[in-house]
């Protein structure tokens, strides 16, 4: 027994100079009694050994003594290698992650692990190098070459004296000539587009029987109508009101004039109303045509014949189609003195002068006028207008005068044989027949301030 006691004290001298060198080493300050001595009165005052060592007066095995020994080591070593720790006043901080990224500064977020980031800004980034300009050839000069070629778009019909269309005809038969001048045909066509037209309509308060007949001959019209058709409605007395714009809707057109039932003025504006809507269909690219339904009778426009004669001329690609109505009230009138514009005078005369004035727009434009005398007349007049439109020979050229001063120039197209004479059309039973060649009879070329 006493041999294990001297071998458990030279343990624990041991095991307490090495924990002096632990602690001189790390600096810190060396607690009283840090070193407990064992001998018997030690295991007497452990209640735990104590109670082993008593009772009986017999010694314990030796298996015993050394499964005691090692539980009070083992317990001994861990007090002592915790307090060092606890020793210790300041606490440690964690070691960094090498994982984590920083913001960079240029970002304008946070500089720490709170906060989201923020997106960087992009660095400028230089200009793109300027395009290697060609190399220079000695003796020869810089320039440039820039070509402006104006086009004609004319639209010509061909009937016969009776008014029946003439199909069939080439590019060889025709010969346009400006100002005395013969042009080269570029492009040659005879098609059945669908049309676009404005069905421009008098309706005023003036005489019942021009109001009846204005608004047969309008739904005369919109019966002739196909599904692919474009038309406008517009109505005027003192100034255009537009009933129903650009539609292929034959229900809204007939729904227009089903508004036409009580006329306000019995003035009759009609080259405010012409003018006004060449205005608006000059926008529209492609072919037009005006279906005039109208008296022809003007009474308190601001424009005079004279401008609006200027604005039929500058308009492009447009083509009238006037149709008078009110003959038979006309006749009347005349022979029973009475009047037809109700408070406004109207003579024979002036209706004689409204007809020639709605003639020149039509011939101005490669149009043809008509003047029923009876209500039966409409719907084949409409019948005829409808046919002319849809069998129309499209010919473009280049003039020869490519001056864009805004001059007018004069148009004639004339009909040739393949040797160059005069072409002859014959009929079925090989009678020679008359026929009528309708076209623009000028333009107004661009004008280009320099």
């Amino acid at each position: 027994m006493t041999c294990y006691l001297l071998r458990l004290r030279m343990l624990s001298e041991r095991f307490c100079q090495e924990r002096r060198r632990f602690l001189k080493a790390r600096k810190i300050s060396q607690p009283q009694s840090t070193c407990i001595y064992t001998s018997t009165v030690v295991f007497e005052d452990i209640p735990m050994i104590s109670s082993v060592f008593s009772g009986q007066k017999r010694a314990p095995s030796a298996s015993r003594k050394r499964m005691i020994l090692l539980a009070f080591l083992l317990f001994f070593w861990m007090a002592a290698a915790t307090f060092p720790a606890q020793a210790q006043g300041t606490p440690q901080q964690p070691p960094a992650n090498p994982n984590q990224q920083e913001a960079p500064p240029e970002a304008g977020g946070p500089q720490n692990d709170i906060g989201p980031y923020v997106v960087p800004k992009k660095k400028e980034e230089p200009p793109p190098p300027a395009p290697e300009k060609p190399k220079k050839i000695e003796n020869m000069p810089n320039y440039s070459i820039s070509v402006d070629v104006p086009v004609v778009n004319l639209d010509v019909l061909v009937t016969s004296k009776d008014g029946q269309t003439i199909p069939g005809l080439t590019q060889a038969n025709f010969k346009i000539i400006e100002d005395g001048a013969p042009q080269k045909i570029a492009t040659f066509n005879q098609t059945k587009a669908p049309i676009t037209a404005v069905l421009l309509v008098e309706f005023a308060s003036t005489n019942y029987d021009f109001e009846i007949e204005a608004l047969r001959a309008s739904y005369a019209f919109a019966s002739t109508l196909q599904k692919d058709d474009w038309v406008s409605v517009i109505s005027y007395d003192m100034k255009p009101q537009i009933l129903v714009d650009f539609t292929q809707d034959k229900r809204a057109v007939v729904a227009a004039l089903n508004q036409l039932r009580m006329p306000g003025f019995s003035e009759t504006n009609l080259f405010d109303a012409l003018f006004d809507t060449l205005d608006r269909i000059d926008r529209i690219e492609g072919k037009k045509y005006v279906i005039l339904v109208t008296t022809g009778f003007d009474s308190f426009s601001k424009i005079n014949l004279d401008q609006i004669y200027k604005k039929v001329k500058a308009t492009k690609d447009v083509t009238i189609y006037p149709v008078s109505v009110g003959f038979m009230a006309r006749e009347y009138c005349e022979v029973h003195h009475c009047r037809t514009r109700g408070f406004i005078p109207a003579t024979t005369m002036d209706y004689l002068q409204a007809d020639n004035e709605v003639k020149t727009f039509a011939q101005l434009t490669g149009g043809r006028a008509y003047f029923p005398r009876f209500q039966g007349e409409l719907p084949e007049d409409f019948q005829q207008i409808a046919a002319d439109i849809r069998n129309q020979y499209s010919i473009s050229y280049h003039p020869t005068n490519i001056k864009l001063d805004g001059t007018y120039r004069k148009l004639k197209v004339e009909l040739q044989a393949p040797d160059g004479g005069p072409l002859k059309i014959h009929d079925q039973k090989g009678k020679e027949v008359k026929y009528v060649v309708y076209a623009r009879e000028g333009y107004t070329a661009k004008h280009t301030v320099e």
